[in-house]
């Protein structure tokens, strides 16, 4: 018994020292930048990127890793996309490598949509891209099938799993919404528990990886003082004169607005929007409706996550400063729930319970990820030129593993010449 414990713990050391050399900060900032940049599509597309890149190329993550992300980050609020980004980045360097994984995914796309947002309000329209969009949404479902046919060859081990997966994917096809997300989630783990754990034959055993429990003890001195920051930004303005510190009262409006639908919505960006729409439009006035989606269609057109509309909205109040701090509001506090969140299950992840839970989440998650192909596929105009996008981009991903970020600038150039 000694000997597999002193085996367990060489090994957890060996993984460890693998990916303290494999991974710098640096990686993770220029890997999700690109990331963020290529990733068209909403939620699923970046998750496809994502496999793409870190576990099929670089080989840095598994499958399982992704998908624990998924599955947490389904069941606690925010922009989900952004908070499995943020669970990577922990997972492979703590504190620093969740914060800087969480910026850079966001960076390409509040850049653009600052530049976008400024030709919107100065000439008064909104640049048309239907025709690049038409060759790149049906290589993203393309995308995503060939991630979801990946995962599912390394995850799903039996019939009991394949019917897991089946059965998600209908029911989010047929029901769709945040709750029937939040059912498949509960549902997956139960089972997982129900047709996995073997409790007379295997011993549980709580993660005693000492990085694991190193990071859990010392993440606390970096959270302290980014809530701490966030308080005085909030309440600051409360205590200035109304004359001459306008903008001030601007910026903690946008702050605790945005970081108030950031902790309180679940279910990712389109759950988000109606919520949007009531305090943005019908309570604050700060836009009118039709401002307020084209701002919306500005953030879908937009690689990265749909929450960067948040970004058009703070432009149109303050400038740069305001979409600045609206983006931060509307991801940060969420993803220092995903962080603190992700330490705990990583100092459980090894319990044999866990791990049951984890066989049946996994290939729920990876039902949905098939689902999301076809929700994407039924915007769709049936033509040729989609089909023939989608059945290229499907071969080149899955026979010759091509990365996304040739694929989908490619199709864009497909899309306007046959559309």
């Amino acid at each position: 018994m000694k000997q597999v414990a002193r085996n367990i713990t060489l090994s957890d050391k060996r993984i460890d020292n693998k990916e303290d050399k494999a991974v710098s900060l640096k990686y993770l900032f220029f890997t999700f930048l690109k990331i963020g940049s290529i990733s068209f599509g909403g939620f699923m597309a970046l998750i496809s990127v994502i496999q793409n890149q870190l576990v099929e190329k670089d080989k840095i993550i598994e499958n399982e890793t992704v998908l624990d992300g998924i599955s947490l980050a389904s069941v606690l609020p925010g922009p989900v996309a952004v908070n499995v980004v943020t669970f990577i980045g922990y997972n492979l360097r703590g504190f620093f490598g969740a914060i800087i994984s969480m910026i850079s995914i966001v960076i390409p796309s509040f850049l653009l949509l600052c530049i976008l947002s400024y030709a919107y309000f100065q000439f008064g329209s909104l640049p048309t891209f239907d025709k690049v969009f038409n060759g790149i949404m049906p290589a993203v479902c393309a995308i995503i099938v060939a991630v979801a046919i990946n995962m599912s060859r390394k995850t799903i081990k039996d019939y009991k799993q394949i019917l897991i997966s089946i059965a998600s994917g209908l029911v989010l096809l047929l029901i769709g919404g945040f709750l029937s997300t939040f059912i498949i989630i509960f549902t997956g783990g139960l089972l997982g528990v129900l047709l996995y754990h073997k409790k007379h034959y295997e011993v549980t055993r709580l993660v005693e990886n000492r990085k694991d429990v190193k990071s859990a003890r010392n993440i606390m001195p970096y959270l302290i003082p980014l809530l701490i920051l966030v308080v005085l930004i909030i309440l600051m303005p409360i205590y200035l004169p109304e004359k001459g510190f306008s903008t001030l009262k601007d910026f903690r409006s946008i702050a605790l607005t945005f970081s108030g639908l950031s902790v309180t919505l679940f279910g990712g960006g389109y759950v988000m929007i109606p919520a949007m729409h009531e305090i943005i439009v019908d309570n604050l006035q700060w836009l009118t409706g039709k401002e307020f989606a084209d701002g919306i269609a500005l953030g879908q057109v937009t690689p990265g996550p749909i929450y960067i509309s948040a970004a058009f909205i703070g432009y149109k109040i303050q400038g740069f400063l305001g979409a600045l701090i609206a983006t931060i509001s509307v991801f940060l506090p969420a993803g220092l729930i995903m962080i603190i969140s992700s330490k705990f299950l990583n100092f459980f992840k090894n319990s044999a319970l866990v791990k049951a839970v984890f066989k049946g989440l996994r290939p729920a998650v990876i039902g949905m990820i098939f689902s999301a192909s076809v929700t994407i596929g039924k915007g769709l105009e049936l033509q040729w030129p989609s089909f023939m996008i989608f059945l290229l981009v499907l071969l080149l991903s899955i026979k010759f593993k091509l990365n996304p970020v040739y694929l989908i600038p490619i199709s864009g150039v497909l899309g306007v010449l046959f559309f």
